[in-house]
């Protein structure tokens, strides 16, 4: 079995740095501006032959708890109780402040095993921060530089010594990510045309939650999973961190995504924010469900359409939640006005699902689930092609395609080549000539007619070669 290490420290000491580099990636945010992190993030690391789950927590700051740094530092204690080891960091290069000092103390008090770490090793003027650090009675700092990957051998070493080799070498299971190549259909081939195989409701489900700013998805998320899993408040934009949360929910295996609120490109000025949304746009294009969480009080703004927009685009699969019910006076009456501008607004996932919650109150979230689940079917589903072609016979006959500079074209077949999300391939004699129009009637006609409601279907026009294109006219 594995052990989780958090690693401590007051703000700007190189925390997320570090947890990039023994995770392997740049997941968590970093930036010169101290208090970048608000959300503890957990994630398998390695470091050499050590695996092991590591916590990039906040900085810890002395404040009251109903302050936002207050409930920042509550998260950090949470990450304390739940680690095996402790890597308290210190900036080797600026020295030993108060802080540090104060915070020390609560690591000594919590009685983890703690493995000093001395980061910015390598800048000059460090070593007189180094021997600072011994004042800790945290036992020998450990010279690191996060940055430039330097002092990792000996961190390790310092890591079995303070846990024991049987501790620190138990084995532990390595997280492979899946990504998927992107093409024009953007989907996983299928193999064979003709199978129509049972969905699969033991495969894990990746989830992003997306929305403006405080339209309540880290409140959904904590709703969800029944703990204050991700930090809270009446304040705007407090989420910056794309943190992933692994559930269960009625035996299945989920990871939710929680993400920054995204506001207008033009609004979105400071750089801290641009990294938040571009985090928070990766977490789209790997989610295969997007929850789209609407504001009920102010639902539609023109951000929440381009936020749907982008989702249909990327070929995930959207739901939208209508959070903040609680708050509304006349449901019914809404009810129905926001069906009728759901309908309206996105004519491009026609029947998409659409949920009111309250994720103050619990209310709605087991409806939303089981839409969550009914999108992920349609968004795997797949139509042989005798079928669809049967339907082809219909349409054409009924609707054939129109005339093109006086030359009809000709539609020969269509097979479904994707799916996640459904892409279908269209042979035809004039692909570039073909309407619009015509491939919007053809998707929406196939959407009613094979039941797939709510999700992108992609529509990919082909001609087949000519054998005797190229060749000169013999006399």
């Amino acid at each position: 079995m594995g052990f989780k290490v958090a690693i401590i420290g007051r703000p700007n000491v190189g925390k997320s740095t570090l947890f990039n580099r023994l995770v392997g990636k740049k997941l968590a945010l970093v930036d010169d501006t101290p208090g970048v992190t608000r959300d503890r993030r957990v994630h398998a690391a390695k470091l050499y032959d050590l695996f092991f789950d590591v916590i990039d927590t906040a900085g810890f700051e002395d404040a009251a708890a109903s302050t936002l740094p207050g409930r920042m530092r509550q998260q950090t204690e949470i990450a304390i109780r739940e680690a095996d080891l402790i890597f308290f960091t210190i900036d080797a290069k600026s020295g030993l402040l108060p802080d540090d000092r104060t915070f020390a103390e609560v690591v000594r008090k919590s009685g983890k095993p703690v493995v000093l770490v001395a980061n910015k090793a390598e800048a000059r003027g460090a070593q007189g921060g180094m021997l600072e650090a011994w004042e800790l009675g945290l036992g020998e700092p450990i010279p690191v530089s996060a940055e430039h990957g330097q002092g990792m051998p000996d961190l390790r070493d310092a890591v079995i010594a303070a846990l024991g080799e049987e501790r620190a070498f138990g084995e532990d299971e390595e997280d492979d990510a899946e990504i998927a190549a992107s093409e024009v259909l953007i989907g996983e081939d299928i193999t064979d045309p003709d199978a129509e195989p049972a969905y699969d409701d033991t495969k894990p489900m990746r989830i992003a939650v997306v929305g403006r700013p405080n339209a309540g998805k880290s409140t959904l998320i904590n709703a969800l999973i029944g703990e204050e899993r991700l930090l809270t408040g009446p304040e705007a934009g407090i989420t910056r961190d794309s943190i992933s949360v692994d559930w269960d929910w009625r035996g299945r295996r989920m990871k939710l995504f929680d993400t920054a609120g995204m506001r207008r490109k033009a609004k979105v000025q400071e750089k801290l924010e641009k990294l938040s949304v571009q985090d928070g746009l990766r977490a789209i294009r790997f989610a295969e469900i997007v929850i789209i969480v609407l504001d009920a009080t102010i639902p539609f703004e023109k951000q929440d359409l381009q936020i749907a927009d982008l989702i249909i685009r990327e070929g995930r699969a959207p739901v939208i939640a209508f959070n903040k019910w609680d708050l509304i006076d006349n449901p019914q009456e809404l009810l129905a006005e926001l069906r009728e501008k759901t309908e309206r607004l996105l004519p491009q996932v026609r029947g998409i699902q659409a949920v009111t919650v309250s994720a103050e109150t619990g209310r709605g979230l087991d409806k939303l689930m089981d839409s969550v689940i009914k999108t992920h079917k349609v968004w795997n589903s797949r139509v042989s092609t005798g079928k669809l072609n049967r339907w082809l016979e219909g349409i054409l006959a009924h609707h054939p395609p129109p005339a093109v500079a006086g030359r009809r074209l000709k539609i020969k077949y269509v097979t479904q080549a994707k799916t996640r999300p459904p892409g279908f391939v269209v042979s035809c004699s004039r692909p570039d000539a073909m309407p619009q129009s015509y491939v919007r009637y053809l998707s929406n006609s196939l959407r009613e007619a094979f039941d797939m409601p709510g999700v992108p279907i992609r529509m990919a026009l082909r001609t087949s070669d000519n054998p005797f294109a190229g060749r000169a006219k013999k006399r």
